[in-house]
């Protein structure tokens, strides 16, 4: 079975044995869970769009190591076709779902290990790559969601790993043995964690020889034994709770992040892609960080895509479509989002091959794109909630609105348009606060700032790639500066 049915997809998780916290209680059905169900539906989405023929280019592949069709989700990148419909296929699921879903993590996370690992063994005559290899046909088989675990708690950021006074600070390997490692730490907000049926754990920076214990890669399922979650809180987040649909703004779809703890976790060798090969720790970094930050040209722009509807639509609404400040708003908007689809796309179109086979995007690009991403989204979700107007904050409850008193009294002073029903201003406004203030911004507006690095994080990387010194040369040939 190489494509999972959506149906099939839902009832592997119920199958798996999750650990997992939620507002100080252990959770017994996170599938069902009114928290975590929307999120689920997200990576639901990624195998019902898998089955529909109106979208298998973009959605499916065919496996490089099988000759069987894939979800691209499981694809290492063989072209640069692949990594522009990479970018494509994570706009139009931004679109279906307006937010976050979940499997582009460790997507860009099997594509940096395989071309890390490949280059490792060359040099090192290690045995990763061959190990990676057998994992990667397993999940393209079965079709599994991956999680990418890198970002660790980190504790003193003045600190190197081993410098720090608790080390479990970054995930570490406390012991070897001939069956294999024992790790502990954790990884913080991992992105669909308790949605994915494998966890592939990557350092988190370049390390140094002292922390060679800290330059550990690994593969486990997620329902391991000693690992277990603590899931994170969203703005709004137990409107889900209420059982209605109105307050939530989406009410269907949704993301999560979660504390991944390693509370010495047992990793058998054949499952171990890196250990203390610390050289080889800011390859995989940078590799990881650069596809994922070409992640964010695609899936932001997706969910923007929404956001400028509904700013649109509540124009419409409110009766202030034909305003001429509010359509140079959507037009500005409308610039901003495809600037960063543009990105998304040229950091793909300019990628090249590596010595393991796979793609790699120009990674100069891709950190622009997100450096781009830490600002526009920021800007339309303004110019969102500038359109949309203040009742998308003040309105009153849904419970109020349904209320057989109250509600009429509010469809009466609330009303916009007269030709809008009074519900349909009322889901739109729910919709502009849910994804620009809501569940929705933790996988739009917040991750668009810290997800796959800090700004700092791409400026550092610019510089490197920027090749000023070969800049320097071409003003002085223009200008006649003799060398």
């Amino acid at each position: 079975m190489a494509l999972k049915t959506p149906e099939q997809y839902e009832e592997s998780l119920r199958k798996m044995n999750f650990k997992i916290y939620l507002m100080g209680e252990l959770v017994k059905n996170p599938v069902d869970h009114p928290m975590i169900r929307p999120s689920m539906n997200s990576v639901k989405m990624t195998y019902d769009l898998a089955q529909k023929p109106e979208y298998e280019d973009l959605m499916t592949t065919k496996s490089h190591l099988t000759g069987e069709k894939i979800n691209r989700f499981t694809n290492l990148h063989q072209s640069t076709d692949d990594l522009v419909k990479k970018v494509k296929m994570q706009r139009l699921l931004g679109q279906q779902t307006a937010s976050c879903f979940q499997r582009c993590v460790g997507m860009d996370a099997m594509n940096a290990v395989d071309s890390t690992t490949f280059e490792m063994d060359a040099k090192l005559g290690t045995k990763y790559h061959e190990r990676f290899t057998r994992f990667l046909k397993m999940v393209q088989d079965e079709d599994l969601t991956v999680d990418g675990a890198m970002t660790d708690t980190k504790g003193d950021r003045g600190l190197a790993p081993h410098q720090q006074a608790d080390p479990d600070m970054f995930v570490h390997v406390v012991e070897k043995n001939d069956k294999g490692i024992v790790v502990r730490g954790a990884k913080a907000h991992q992105t669909g964690a308790v949605n994915s049926h494998w966890i592939l754990v990557m350092p988190t920076i370049a390390m140094a020889k002292e922390d060679a214990d800290y330059a550990v890669s690994f593969v486990c399922p997620a329902d391991t034994n000693g690992v277990y979650y603590i899931y994170g809180r969203q703005s709004s987040d137990t409107r889900k709770m209420e059982g209605g649909t109105i307050d939530v703004g989406n009410s269907q779809f949704g993301g999560h992040e979660a504390l991944m703890v390693f509370d010495n976790v047992f990793v058998p060798w054949e499952n171990v892609l890196m250990c203390g090969e610390y050289e080889f720790s800011g390859m995989l970094v940078e590799r990881f960080a650069g596809y994922h930050r070409q992640s964010y040209g695609g899936c932001k722009v997706g969910v923007g895509d929404v956001l400028i509807g509904a700013a649109a639509l509540a124009a419409d609404y409110n009766g202030a479509a034909k305003a001429s400040h509010v359509k140079d708003k959507l037009i500005e908007m409308t610039h901003l989002n495809e600037t960063l689809y543009s990105c998304g796309i040229a950091c793909s179109s300019q990628g090249h091959k590596t010595a393991s086979g796979t793609y790699l995007i120009d990674l100069l690009l891709a950190n622009v794109c997100k450096q781009n991403v830490t600002r526009f989204p920021y800007e339309i979700a303004r110019l969102a909630e500038d359109i949309a107007g203040g009742l998308m904050v003040t309105m009153a409850s849904e419970k109020d609105l349904n209320h057989p008193e109250i509600g009429k009294v509010l469809e009466k002073y609330l009303k916009g348009a007269a030709n809008v029903p009074f519900e349909d201003r009322c889901r739109i406004m729910r919709l502009v606060e849910n994804i620009t203030l809501g569940t929705a911004a933790v996988g739009y507006r917040t991750e668009s700032m810290h997800g796959a690095g800090s700004p700092q994080a791409q400026r550092i990387m610019i510089a490197r790639q920027g090749n000023l010194e070969q800049k320097k040369k071409l003003a002085k040939k223009i200008a006649g500066v003799k060398e």
